[in-house]
């Protein structure tokens, strides 16, 4: 069955897998939604574990990345290890512009000064591009609710207003701890730069190693108030982010 859920059935279908497992909620998705199916993926952890459960229910399901130009060499090798492992070829989702186009047009780089405004032409209107193109009717992501207060409000499944899509979210109520379990337990593939204390990874220039003490999050655009893309913001029906 492909066709889209009303909203009534989204809130069921969430309140009855809230409870679920991972695998559970991902075989859900897969039954209801494959082939018009899609996960975007950062290769974090988180999303390295989804990737070998998906592996195992199906990987044909359409798997990108958004590759920005800025992503640390560790993160593309690891799209190349995914590979070699599952079989699975993750599509990169390029922005219009090279990085040399871009930075070129605006006299440097932005992601310094203007870090919004890189990440939403680098990575939120690339994907934007991409679902119109893949017309996928659910999309999974792999945020936690307890990485940030946006992602604490979500749903396991829950109704993504951005991409008129409904967002399936498997690991919503997993601890950090059960996410290095699952890949310590499977042997999964994972980016290096988490054995040097880089536990969220994003792209370089904003991205760095995090302190004792301080937050997982702390070294996304360290600094700065933002702690989202904009990938992960919910979305109000007259399209204002909470």
């Amino acid at each position: 069955m492909t066709t889209q859920l009303r909203a009534d059935e989204i809130a069921a279908a969430s309140e009855r897998l809230t409870g679920a497992s991972p695998f559970e909620v991902l075989r859900w998705a897969v039954d209801r939604f494959h082939p018009r199916l899609v996960m975007a993926t950062a290769f974090g952890a988180e999303g390295c574990c989804i990737l070998h459960m998906l592996a195992d229910i199906q990987p044909a399901v359409k798997i990108i990345n958004l590759e920005t130009g800025y992503q640390f060499p560790e993160t593309l090798e690891l799209r190349e290890r995914i590979k070699d492992r599952y079989g699975i070829e993750v599509e990169y989702i390029r922005p219009d512009q090279t990085v040399a186009e871009y930075e070129a047009e605006h006299g440097g780089p932005l992601h310094s000064h203007h870090p919004d405004q890189c990440c939403y032409d680098r990575k939120i209107l690339p994907l934007h591009s991409a679902m119109r193109r893949l017309a996928p009717l659910a999309w999974i992501s792999a945020i936690r609710k307890d990485q940030t207060a946006d992602r604490g409000r979500a749903d396991v499944i829950g109704w993504d207003a951005k991409f008129d899509v409904v967002k399936v979210n498997p690991l919503l109520n997993w601890t950090k701890k059960e996410v290095w379990a699952f890949l310590v337990k499977h042997d999964v593939p994972y980016n290096p730069l988490h054995d040097r204390n880089y536990p969220s990874i994003g792209c370089w220039p904003c991205t760095r190693a995090v302190e004792t003490g301080e937050d997982d999050r702390a070294g996304r655009w360290a600094g700065k108030v933002k702690k989202e893309c904009g990938l992960h913001v919910i979305e109000l029906k007259d399209g204002a982010g909470i």
